[in-house]
């Protein structure tokens, strides 16, 4: 899968859809194939049950982030060195896809048949806000099911708190002047330096919380007027909040705009991305029984938070439990010479395998 392309820029995920299409028929699936736009493409497959009464799902995604430089090995080579597997997507995501297709393939050599329904969800568009992949899918109810496991981590861990993010840009206007002239004019980049300095001081208001650090702001990029000598009559600058119960996407929005207000009223706040913070009780049959199988394999793991942004905080939206984990390796996620350890994917799939087994178990007593 390494070597098929998937990245994201451009977007076209044609031939890795393809590929995990092909893989899930020989395996028994019931597959199609949905596309929101040309060459975006999301596989998903069925295997059914003995008890049609339940349905678990698990998703990783086809796309990757594109290729950059300064790579030692092919991005695109899928090399073995050293107990290593290097390639763009070996720990984001193709290598927790890997794991999960190895583990529903050695349940099926096995011979073992499932309680309940097993969907599958190989999704498009994660590096670019899942708007053509897994949010369209369950907003239309394609993807239905009663349980989601998101293959999409690192190091075994297990993702039961996330923070909410809101990505946001400003468009600042001014008045364009000579440079030579400067108070003939309103300079936009002055205002909105005067507005991100106020934001440095944003206090949020939150509520601790035992898996995540507290929120955070970044200012992300600015861009402002066309020449030295102009007084720049427009200035645009995007933010990356990161918030946690507490305070939601709208409230921040709101707080933003007082602050603008105080500096300009003439602007522009577009919202580029919204995501709601998310947790789920320890206590819940999906994190017991992933817990349960990590120590059976023997696999060193953590309950824990993402301070990034996973989907699964777009299930909740649609109050379908879901936990995240993972078995790529912690900080080579969009590096160059991307990498994951054989030995990690191997466990992963074993993991994942007696995941698959306990959790009908677990169907079964309740």
């Amino acid at each position: 899968m390494i070597r098929i392309k998937s990245e994201n820029p451009p977007g076209d995920e044609r031939q890795i859809a393809a590929f995990v299409n092909s893989y899930l028929k020989r395996l028994g699936f019931r597959t199609r194939i949905f596309s929101l736009k040309r060459n975006r493409h999301n596989v998903i497959g069925l295997l059914s049950g003995r008890n049609q009464g339940h349905t678990l799902l698990l998703t990783p995604h086809l796309d990757t982030v594109p290729q950059g430089r300064h790579w030692h090995f092919s991005p695109f080579g899928g090399t073995v060195h050293k107990g290593r597997l290097y390639g763009l997507g070996a720990t984001d995501c193709k290598g927790n896809m890997a794991a999960g297709l190895e583990a529903i393939n050695s349940l099926i050599e096995d011979g073992c048949s499932l309680d309940y329904n097993l969907l599958f969800a190989a999704t498009s568009d994660e590096e670019s806000g899942s708007v053509l992949g897994l949010v369209p899918l369950l907003e239309r109810k394609i993807l239905r099911p009663d349980a989601a496991l998101v293959l999409d981590s690192d190091d075994f861990n297990i993702v039961v708190a996330q923070k909410g993010l809101l990505h946001i840009k400003v468009k600042i206007k001014g008045k364009r002047a000579h440079g030579a002239y400067p108070w003939l004019g309103i300079n936009a980049i002055d205002i909105a330096v005067a507005i991100l300095k106020e934001l440095k001081s944003y206090k949020f208001i939150h509520r601790k919380n035992k898996y995540l650090k507290p929120p955070t702001l970044n200012i992300g990029t600015i861009n402002g007027g066309d020449k030295v000598n102009v007084v720049a009559d427009w200035c645009e600058f995007e933010l990356d909040f990161r918030f946690l119960p507490g305070e939601s996407g709208k409230e921040i929005i709101g707080r933003l705009r007082k602050i603008i207000k105080r500096h300009t009223g003439n602007f522009k706040i577009e919202v580029q991305g919204l995501q709601k913070h998310f947790s789920i009780e320890e206590r819940h049959p999906l994190v017991v029984c992933l817990s349960r199988a990590m120590r059976k394999m023997k696999a060193r793991h953590k309950v824990c938070g993402s301070e990034g942004a996973t989907v699964i905080s777009f299930f909740q939206n649609e109050k379908i439990p879901a936990i995240a984990t993972g078995f790529g390796c912690s900080g080579c996620a969009h590096s160059s010479n991307e990498y994951a350890k054989i030995s990690s994917l191997h466990k992963g799939a074993l993991v994942l395998e007696e995941f698959l087994k306990d959790y009908q178990l677990i169907k079964r007593r309740k």
